[in-house]
């Protein structure tokens, strides 16, 4: 997307206050220096972050879809997988974060998910979880900015982070619902290597179980590794490109939408509605 609007914000995070503007389609990982967090343990599902959900503006900014996973795991797939499925019932926007290009925002328009000025991308260079972790200025700019853009009428906002490790995880000043994808590609270890984005998402998902043969994946080892690392918390099995396993992802994300409060507020505004601008994605 060419849009680019400027914004000032002043945040605070767990590392400090900045008060700096930003071009909400650029992030610059050279001018904002980051410390990798020593991690003392796996960490725990139960003793997660959890949705900053007490006293938030859903006026300001929409509930917010937070999806992070390895490179190549299905993040964008299941973009577009979630566009397609909420857009007809819901008022959906959307923001990517690629290092170096806007090729996943590319692909969510060649593939007509939104129209195109619902989505919006983000070049972080660098180290990807920056963006959505340390310094999320330039993610929150662009997602309030499409927020406001269609009169603050948005339901759902999605942002997909770039490709990162095991222990890159999405700040809850961010995301108030955390998804990390994994694939079976992987091997059947890495539910039990456990980090913040196998044990403290919101919802994992093993995705692509179809080639778990190929790849000489055991899915019934993952399953029990995985509801032994999470603690019990939902890990969802999917084929997104073939939609298995969609409607329980589906499910599961408006269920924590109703519980935050934020279906009350789209609907006390007349809502939810569904995104505008569907019929010019038509052949």
């Amino acid at each position: 997307m060419a849009h680019s609007h400027d914004h000032s914000h002043d945040h605070s995070h767990d590392h400090g206050t900045h008060d700096h503007s930003h071009d909400s389609t650029t992030f610059n990982a050279a001018e904002h220096g980051h410390s990798h967090e020593i991690l003392d343990g796996p960490g725990s599902y139960l003793g997660r972050e959890m949705p900053l959900v007490e006293g938030r503006d859903w006026t300001q900014r929409a509930f917010t879809i937070g999806i992070g996973g390895p490179v190549g795991s299905g993040k964008t797939a299941l973009m577009l997988a979630l566009c397609l499925a909420l857009r007809s019932k819901y008022s959906i926007a959307a923001v990517t974060n690629d290092i170096f290009t806007r090729e996943d925002a590319e692909f969510l328009t060649r593939n007509r998910a939104l129209p195109p000025e619902r989505i919006r991308a983000i070049e972080t260079g660098g180290c990807p979880h920056a963006a959505v972790r340390e310094d999320i200025s330039a993610n929150l700019a662009a997602l309030e900015d499409l927020h406001a853009k269609f009169n603050r009428e948005v339901d759902l906002l999605l942002i997909e982070s770039g490709g990162d490790n095991l222990a890159a995880n999405y700040s809850r000043e961010l995301a108030d619902y955390i998804i990390y994808v994994i694939d079976v590609s992987g091997g059947d270890k890495i539910p039990r290597k456990g980090g913040p984005g196998i044990t403290q998402s919101d919802l994992l998902i093993v995705n692509k179980t179809d080639l778990a043969e190929a790849v000489g994946a055991d899915l019934a080892v993952m399953e029990r590794d995985a509801r032994k690392m999470r603690e019990g918390g939902p890990t969802v099995f999917a084929q997104v490109k073939k939609g298995v396993g969609m409607d329980h992802i589906v499910n599961l994300i408006l269920s924590a939408w109703r519980a935050s409060g934020a279906e009350a507020v789209s609907r006390a505004n007349g809502g939810p509605r569904p995104t505008a601008g569907l019929e010019g994605l038509q052949d």
